[in-house]
């Protein structure tokens, strides 16, 4: 365990020891690391733990930098856990080297149905016992982090002394066709909201698909710069700045020739690779919203043939918009993206795995006892509000806060604002 002082915080590594599969405990371990971040002044209390769960799948905790304004909010009453979740950071990886030697496609694919929310809350259970015993501890989920805090109050709530939401809840019992069917016009009304914002950018996406349509481009990294994976740089637009980041990128792709630019190449393929991160995440995101029988079927592909405002081929041939698409992963990234192109096989089988465990209960959660309060972004262009809503209405005694004033980033992005908001309202008198 190694501790030092940074940014007027104390920082403590913790490595815990869990089971690949906690159905076989005494089979393969893995490693699962976590950060320790205490006020300075404070470090000498006994304050509550709060453990954080981040985005995903597939993503580290967030480094502390200092600055950060949820995580300053978040000292002033609690010592904060950031728990790499297994697979990502300092945890035992899931990479293109470490997965060769798990052994075949078939080795792989059941490898990785170990990694969603139902065995990083089982996780997060070890670790709380081995630092508190059976003292409970608040969690804070952001994004993917609040899916894997309702799969805890599904089926852990007595770990839990209070939880905080931020990002949208899971539909609990919406299937990976419920939802990209809820957030495609989601992303349709963002893509709307962008191009009147930025008029011009219409017809320069359009100019950008129709070279990309006529011509091969190769990025930087390797990976064929295709009109698909053009329109895929629309995830940004679920971010408070992901509008302008994007303007900026359509600016000038050109530069005044008539080949897109080194520097524009160079910020498609940096943005590209921030949005996707690990390859968890793209190998999990699907199955994050699959439980019990049936497979998704790549089930995002499937469900924009419903939409067709997103062909882009149709679009340039009509003169209409051409879409950028959002948060959704498609069959394709995994034989055109050489990060993913070594898990083909696998994405395949996990696309088609019949069952899988159940990630909430919904009979646990409306007598749920937990303290909960989570904040709902109405625009949320990741975790559809309707469905959102529908979960705050099934989890007993839960808080909501419905906002416009925040996107899916706001906890990052409000100086603290989110969280401050949350802990008033678990903290207020019924």
């Amino acid at each position: 365990m190694t501790t030092s002082r940074r940014y007027g915080t104390v920082l403590t590594d913790h490595t815990f020891t869990v089971p690949l599969d906690h159905d076989r405990p005494d089979d393969q371990q893995i490693q699962v690391y976590a950060r320790e971040v205490r006020a300075a002044g404070k470090a000498g209390r006994d304050l509550p733990w709060l453990l954080f769960l981040g985005g995903g799948p597939g993503a580290a905790a967030p480094r502390p930098l200092g600055g950060e304004g949820w995580l300053h909010r978040a000292l002033q009453d609690y010592r904060v856990l950031l728990l790499d979740q297994r697979g990502t950071g300092r945890s035992t990886p899931v990479d293109r080297r470490f997965l060769a030697q798990v052994g075949d496609p078939d080795a792989q694919a059941h490898y990785l149905s170990h990694f969603r929310a139902d065995a990083i809350v089982r996780d997060a259970e070890i670790i709380r016992r081995t630092l508190i015993g059976d003292r409970p501890w608040s969690v804070l989920g952001q994004s993917f982090g609040g899916l894997c805090t309702v799969t805890y109050l599904s089926f852990a709530p007595q770990g839990l002394a209070e939880a905080f939401i931020t990002g949208g809840l899971p539909g609990v019992r919406a299937t990976a066709d419920d939802v990209y069917r809820a957030l495609y016009p989601r992303v349709v009304a963002k893509n709307a909201e962008h191009f009147d914002r930025f008029p011009g950018d219409g017809e320069q996406a359009r100019t950008v698909a129709r070279y990309l349509r006529d011509h091969q481009v190769v990025l930087p990294s390797g990976r064929p710069l295709t009109v698909g994976t053009f329109q895929s740089l629309g995830n940004l637009l679920g971010g408070s700045d992901g509008s302008r980041r994007l303007h900026y990128l359509l600016e000038d792709p050109f530069t005044g020739g008539t080949e897109p630019s080194d520097a524009f190449l160079s910020e498609v393929d940096w943005e590209l690779s921030r949005i996707a991160g690990g390859p968890l995440y793209s190998l999990l995101h699907e199955a994050t919203y699959a439980q019990g029988e049936g497979a998704t079927h790549w089930s995002a592909q499937r469900i924009r043939g419903e939409f067709p405002a997103f062909d882009a081929t149709a679009a340039l041939d009509s003169g209409a918009p051409v879409l950028f698409t959002g948060e959704m992963i498609y069959p394709w990234m995994f034989d055109t993206d050489p990060a993913l192109r070594p898990f083909r096989q696998a994405a395949h089988l996990i696309a088609e795995r019949t069952t899988w465990p159940a990630l909430y209960d919904t009979g646990r959660l409306r007598a749920n006892t937990v303290p909960v309060a989570a904040a709902i972004y109405y625009d949320d262009m990741y975790l559809d509000r309707d469905l959102s809503i529908s979960t705050a209405q099934t989890i007993h005694g839960l808080r909501p806060w419905i906002t416009n004033e925040y996107q899916h980033n706001g906890l990052r992005t409000s100086n603290g604002a989110v969280l401050d908001h949350l802990i008033a309202l678990i903290r207020e008198t019924p």
